[in-house]
């Protein structure tokens, strides 16, 4: 695994790095080119998705970046369009088909859709057991949807995907994975810049000599959440990739825990209860 990120163990015992690259919105040359400059640069987490339609391009970067598949942590996701037992098997074989690889380091069920995340989940448990994906986990599972799924697992969800950011501080969330062992990871962590004029982050900024994104992706890796930020551009890839190499000072993280205000970049996912 790569040396500058810093890694967390999982609760199954495998490493994963604590920040990785989101590729949402990437298509076709542009998500190849964005993968390889990003494996380059350090990045060894790369998190698509069926929903994304990039797994080809993702497959083809990891393919063409010369780096031991087993110094990668691949992430790929359940569309929403793929629930129930036999469908998410079958959604699963096509994404490593896709993505060109024997096995992803995770698989995570999207969204919880209303209509058959039970049997979905009861087939990533099957996955995990076969061992083609070496962690299962969920998205966008806020706390009910984190109670319901305890009562019918055999497994505690390794990692949790949710929109995380100090302007949408979940928390319930944030307290029940904390205690359930369950890795949390934010999605869209940087706001898509929509919150970088914000005269409390921009005080950090001053302080620490760095920038929004770089104070907003250190505040999650000091809370101990992952963060997958997304780019295209070299020059912002290797931005975020520095996130790691300072550290906040604790009063400053609690100070960044006050902002929520509940922004959000996405639906929130209690329209699926």
């Amino acid at each position: 695994m790569n040396n500058t990120i810093p890694n967390t163990k999982l609760n199954n015992g495998i490493l994963m790095p604590m920040l990785g690259l989101g590729v949402y919105d990437m298509y076709q040359k542009q998500a190849e080119q964005a993968v390889e400059t990003a494996i380059e640069i350090g990045y060894r987490l790369i998190d698509t998705a069926s929903m994304y339609e990039n797994e080809v391009e993702i497959g083809n970067a990891i393919k063409n970046s010369g780096i031991n598949r087993s110094e990668l942590f691949i992430t790929s996701k359940l569309n929403n369009t793929d629930h129930g037992y036999e469908q998410t098997l079958q959604a699963f074989d096509k994404s490593v088909q896709l993505l060109g690889l024997d096995y992803v380091d995770l698989y995570l069920i999207h969204w919880p859709i209303k209509e058959g995340r039970k049997e979905s989940w009861k087939a990533l448990e099957t996955i995990y057991a076969t061992g083609r994906a070496k962690a299962i986990g969920v998205a966008n599972y806020t706390l009910p949807f984190l109670n319901e799924l305890k009562k019918y697992s055999s497994i505690e969800p390794a990692l949790n995907q949710i929109e995380f950011t100090p302007w949408l501080f979940e928390k319930d969330t944030f307290d029940y994975c904390k205690q359930a062992g369950v890795q949390l990871q934010s999605y869209s962590p940087i706001t898509r810049g929509i919150k970088f004029s914000d005269e409390r982050l921009l005080e950090l900024c001053d302080k620490y000599q760095k920038t929004p994104a770089q104070i907003i992706l250190n505040w999650n890796l000091q809370l101990g959440v992952s963060t997958i930020p997304k780019s295209v551009q070299k020059n912002r890839l290797q931005e975020n990739f520095d996130a790691a190499n300072f550290t906040l000072d604790a009063q400053d993280v609690v100070f960044m825990n006050t902002f929520n205000d509940g922004f959000r970049i996405c639906d929130d996912p209690i329209i699926f209860l």
